[in-house]
């Protein structure tokens, strides 16, 4: 493949690596594709853009292998500002949809161009470029930009793969005095910012900073330096008057006198790693007693808006510790604000109440403080007014909302065990709190939502491609259950229903602890499955739940009775199974075709619950898991017909010929097929006589198996009626013509077998059109044991006649059909004469072993499959005992 200039392709971009791979034009391919971007970005720390990489590779490798027919090059390319991937196939006159065709890519509802849609969608840049031998479409994601006080963790590289900086990393270290004065100014800052000591030293660092201030507050550099520590980002304004990023740690000290003063660690924004510390628990100084952290600090400093469930936790902990709570607790509105969901708490249950959602202002149980302040004394005394303290033994809680632009985005509550620890005061330093974090809790919240989305979409096309990849009915359950646990549930349940009248079955459990399967299993066989509701949507269903508690307190009694423990009463995996099922459970129908074929259960352990989220993206798992559940449950029973029907037309068994041994070996070409174009018989027509038969009839599958099964049943009815040979293939004949548009022509070999008593054999054999069969003796040597006549269905009149072969003791007939003389290698063919050859290496085997050395060496002919039907009949004479 030619390629155009890197340099100018990443428009003088820094190339910093790179890796290429070659797929072959083949369905299969678009899984390794998307694998082999996956692990390239991966590999290279680039997590953030990977799902958007994987869902653009799949398409534009589909639309090279699938569409184009093509092999595709793909290619990764990491640059200083995100990474490029290349798609290009080997057919540049397949041109890109433009409107002139009539399929724009704007066209949302066109079957043309959804690849590129889906790079003007998702990609930073992107553009097609055509030479006279390829076509490439490439597109670049851009890495998102870190705000201040990102935390991030990449994989563990070799020393060969760490990224090389341009330059040694400079650490400038400031120290400033009680009144924010620089009293040092070491050489890396001199390096950095272009100053010298002497020209910084006795003036304010706010002379040199531009500082971010926080809009509706009074927080600038100074504040910030009279704290004891604090990090984040800010600007150092150079010599030259630019603003240069910095990520700086500020830690104040004092020297042997008890002067305070601040030292400043400075780097590159880009580099905040050096200097980077995890989160800490709100600071509290020992001065003879303890105070509470400063309300700035709570949150200056905490972990970066894409670091969600992090800064929620670090919130609900320093705002317990700043109002010397026992609990504290964040919720965070629905989209359209009628709902509170837990995401955070410390000091309560998190594990049980995580997710759960209350109602904000409708109904029983409602959350009526959600929208304003507000400070209850006595929770004893208004039950149900927090309805997440429910239990919880807390007495007195103080709440805020969470705001932005007055849109409610959440709740802040401190509680504690004590009635009447709060007061108004209280409740507007957490509002003024809650007020300065809302911000960066909504814009976290919207970025994962917006990781969320699109990592659902890059999962739901690798599931719809591994769903679509097999017609098993049970690999099918398998794979839908597998893809769900552990990624969307704790454990998976999956109930099958045959037809309208059956019952739900339950046909597949599994759970992300292996140990636990068994216990799940037995617990739901136990309980009715649910309901076949074919409303969409997630429901409840609190089944599971209750019976996995109740055997929980049966073993707990049954313990306290006999004094016995549960590992030696055998009650154990009962509790176990209690913790992992007593979660939230919910059921999702699996509705395709208009009717309900079962239903998809999906398990959290203890009292966990599901986010929406995971519902929303479990419901479109499942509709596509029931499409493909049908597609498997129609393949199989068609399959099924198919292979009933195909048995019906091969014979139901040999019979026994006395003095003769019979051999017979059939192959039928194409998947799934059991009987093809070609055919045997062997069949008694009267005492002493037997017919035989071996034919082919043109092409193969289903249409010459109708032909197949009207020659076999044919010649047993005409041949038991007492006709020959000749007056047989010739009605045969006529009653193939009379199928008119659906007849086909045929080659037959027909004969009469009749033993005789010293111990030979004589046939009447006429030849259709077939290849002649071959008479090997006990010398060796072999012979054509007929002659060529005119083959079947072609014309009316036919002028066959009978020829008489006599078989002696030792002797073999062989008779096959084309397959096996046509099989070929290149423009190597078997033929007659190089099936003489392997016959004649056959003499004194028994008739089995003649057939199956026959077939061994027209297998090894050819490392190819056999692209057409095959049959082997083989008759033997054998000696005399001695």
């Amino acid at each position: 493949m030619a390629e155009p200039d890197v340099a100018t392709r990443t428009r003088s971009s820094v190339i910093t690596a790179r890796a290429a791979a070659t797929f072959d034009p083949e369905g299969r391919s678009v899984a390794a594709a998307r694998a082999f971007v996956r692990d390239t970005l991966q590999g290279w720390g680039c997590s953030d853009v990977v799902d958007d990489a994987v869902v653009l590779t799949s398409e534009l490798v589909t639309n090279a292998v699938i569409h184009a027919g093509t092999a595709a090059d793909v290619r990764c390319l990491r640059t200083e500002q995100g990474v490029r991937v290349e798609v290009a196939d080997r057919y540049p006159e397949r041109e890109v949809p433009v409107q002139a065709t009539g399929h724009s890519i704007g066209n949302l509802d066109s079957e043309h161009g959804r690849g590129l849609l889906l790079c003007a969608a998702l990609a930073s840049r992107w553009g097609v470029e055509y030479t006279p031998s390829y076509k490439q479409v490439w597109f670049q994601l851009d890495m998102p930009e870190r705000p201040v006080g990102t935390r991030s963790a990449g994989p563990l590289l070799p020393t060969a793969l760490l990224p090389t900086a341009d330059d040694r990393v400079r650490v400038a270290v400031v120290q400033v005095d009680e009144s924010a004065t620089v009293e040092g100014w070491n050489e890396d800052a001199q390096a950095l910012f272009g100053y010298t000591a002497e020209q910084t030293v006795g003036k304010p660092l706010s002379d040199f900073a531009a500082w971010p201030h926080t809009p509706g507050t009074s927080m600038g550099i100074v504040e910030a330096l009279r704290l004891s520590r604090w990090e984040g980002s800010y600007g150092i304004r150079n010599a030259d008057g630019r603003v240069i990023p910095v990520y700086a740690s500020h830690l104040r000290v004092r020297d042997t006198q008890g002067e305070p003063s601040t030292v400043c660690l400075l780097v590159r924004d880009y580099e905040r790693a050096v200097i980077q510390t995890p989160p800490r628990q709100a600071a509290k100084e020992a001065n003879g007693e303890n105070r509470t952290a400063d309300p700035f600090e709570v949150f200056i400093g905490s972990p970066a808006p894409d670091d969600l469930d992090g800064l929620l936790q670090r919130t609900v902990e320093r705002s317990r510790d700043m109002l010397e709570g026992d609990a504290a607790f964040l919720l965070l509105a629905t989209d359209d604000e009628t709902e509170l969901e837990v995401r955070a708490t410390t000091g309560l249950p998190s594990a049980r109440q995580r997710f759960a959602r209350v109602p904000v202002e409708a109904g029983a149980g409602r959350y009526g403080s959600a929208r304003l302040p507000a400070v209850h004394d006595d929770l004893a005394a208004l039950p149900g007014a927090v309805p997440l303290l429910t239990g919880t033994g807390m007495r007195s809680v103080v709440t805020v909302p969470l705001k932005v632009e007055g849109r409610l985005t959440g709740s802040l509550g401190v509680a504690a065990e004590a009635p009447g620890r709060y007061s108004n005061e209280q409740a507007l330093r957490l509002q003024f709190a809650a007020d300065r974090i809302a911000l960066a809790v909504e814009s976290a919240r919207l970025g994962e939502l917006e990781r969320l989305r699109r990592g659902s979409l890059s999962f739901l096309v690798e599931a719809s491609d591994l769903l679509a990849g097999t017609l098993d009915h049970n690999q099918t359950l398998a794979l839908m259950s597998q893809m769900t646990v552990p990624t969307l549930a704790t454990w998976c349940a999956v109930y099958t229903i045959a037809d309208t009248s059956s019952e739900p079955e339950l046909s597949f459990v599994l759970h992300e602890d292996e140990e636990r399967i068994d216990g799940l299993k037995a617990l739901l066989s136990r309980i009715s499955p649910p309901e076949p509701v074919p409303t969409p949507g997630a429901r409840l269903w609190t089944a599971p739940a209750d019976a996995a508690h109740q055997s929980a307190l049966r073993s707990s009694m049954r313990e306290l009775t006999t004094g016995s423990s549960a590992a030696g009463s055998g009650v154990g995996p009962s509790l176990a199974t209690a913790a992992a099922v007593g979660g939230e459970t919910v059921v999702l129908p699996l509705v395709a075709r208009n009717r309900v074929i079962g239903m998809l259960t999906l398990g959290k352990p203890s009292d966990d619950h599901f986010r929406q989220e995971i519902l929303e993206l479990a419901e479109d798992l499942s509709r596509r898991a029931a499409l493909a559940l049908d597609n498997a449950r129609l393949y199989s029973e068609r399959t099924a017909i198919s292979q009933s029907l195909q048995r019906s037309l091969l014979p139901p068994e040999l019979p026994v010929i006395p003095g003769v041994e019979v051999e017979v070996i059939y192959r039928a070409a194409g998947e799934g097929n059991e009987v093809g174009g070609d055919f045997y018989d062997l069949f008694p027509i009267k005492d002493g006589v037997y017919g035989f038969a071996i034919g082919d009839v043109c092409g193969t599958g289903p249409e010459a198996a109708a032909v197949t099964g009207l020659a076999r049943h044919a010649l047993r009815l005409l041949a038991r009626e007492g006709l020959g040979g000749p007056a047989v293939l010739e009605r045969l004949n006529a009653a193939i013509l009379d199928e008119g548009a659906r007849s086909r022509f045929l080659t037959l070999l027909y004969g009469e077998l009749r033993p005789q008593e010293d111990g030979s054999a004589l046939l009447n054999v006429v030849c259709a059109g077939h290849p002649l069969p071959l008479r090997l003796r006990q010398d060796g040597s072999v012979d054509p044991a007929a002659e060529p006549q005119t083959l079947l269905g072609v014309m009316d009149d036919l002028d066959l006649y009978e020829q008489t072969v006599t078989l002696d003791p030792g002797d073999v007939l062989l008779c096959v059909t084309d397959g096996v003389t046509e099989r070929r290698e290149g423009t190597r063919m078997l033929g007659d004469d190089g099936l003489a050859e392997v016959l004649a290496t056959c003499t004194g085997l028994t008739a089995g072993a003649v057939a199956a050395r026959i077939l061994r060496a027209v297998e090894r002919f050819a490392a190819a499959p056999a692209s057409d039907d095959m049959a082997i009949l083989a008759l033997r004479v054998p000696e005399p005992q001695a």
